[in-house]
C-alpha cells in the first residue's frame, strides 16, 4: 500500500469509518473512474485544487464529477482571487500528487469547499491518493471528515 492510500485510510479509521479504499485502475477523468467503480460519473467526488492569489496556500474543491468549478464563484466563496495551483504547492501542502489528491489524510489540511449537488447521493466516491484508489463515502460523512464548507461554485 502506497504511502498516500496508507495515509487516506488512516484519515478515515481515526474518523470511526470503517472504510477501505479499493484499486480500480488508472482512471485520468471522472467519467474513467465512475465506469470503473460502476457509479454514476456526478457520483465522483473531484478534489480540484487552486491557489489563492492572496493567501498563496491550496484551495480545495471537491466537487462533482459532473460538474466544473466556476471560477467567479469560487472566487466568491473562498474571499480571494484564485489560480492554478502547481503539483509543487499541491504535493507540499497536501501530500499527494495531481490525480490522486484525496479530500481527506493532506499533511495540511487545505481551506475546503464542498459541492452542494453532491449530497443528493447516498454514497459519493473520492480519490484515496493515488489515482488508481477510490473509497466511497456518504457525502454528509464526507463533508465532515474534510472539514468543508458546503458551497454553490460549480458553473
Amino acid at each position: 500500500m502506497s504511502k498516500s492510500v496508507r495515509r487516506v485510510t488512516l484519515a478515515l479509521q481515526e474518523a470511526g469509518l470503517d472504510i477501505a479504499p479499493v484499486e480500480i485502475g488508472d482512471a485520468t477523468t471522472a467519467a474513467m473512474a465512475a465506469a470503473l467503480i460502476g457509479c454514476d460519473v456526478a457520483q465522483i467526488a473531484k478534489s480540484v485544487m487552486l491557489r489563492g492569489e492572496i493567501s498563496g496556500e491550496a484551495v480545495l474543491f471537491v466537487t462533482s464529477g459532473a460538474a466544473r468549478v466556476d471560477d467567479a464563484r469560487a472566487m466568491a466563496v473562498a474571499g480571494e482571487a484564485l489560480g492554478k495551483a502547481d503539483a509543487a504547492l499541491i504535493r507540499a501542502q497536501t501530500g499527494f500528487a495531481i490525480g490522486g489528491v484525496a479530500p481527506v489524510g493532506h499533511l495540511t489540511r487545505p481551506r475546503a469547499f464542498f459541492d452542494a449537488h453532491l449530497l443528493e447521493f447516498a454514497q459519493v466516491w473520492a480519490a484515496a491518493g493515488t489515482p488508481r484508489h477510490l473509497f466511497g463515502i456518504s457525502p454528509q460523512a464526507l463533508v465532515t471528515l474534510s472539514g468543508a464548507e458546503v458551497s454553490e461554485f460549480t458553473a
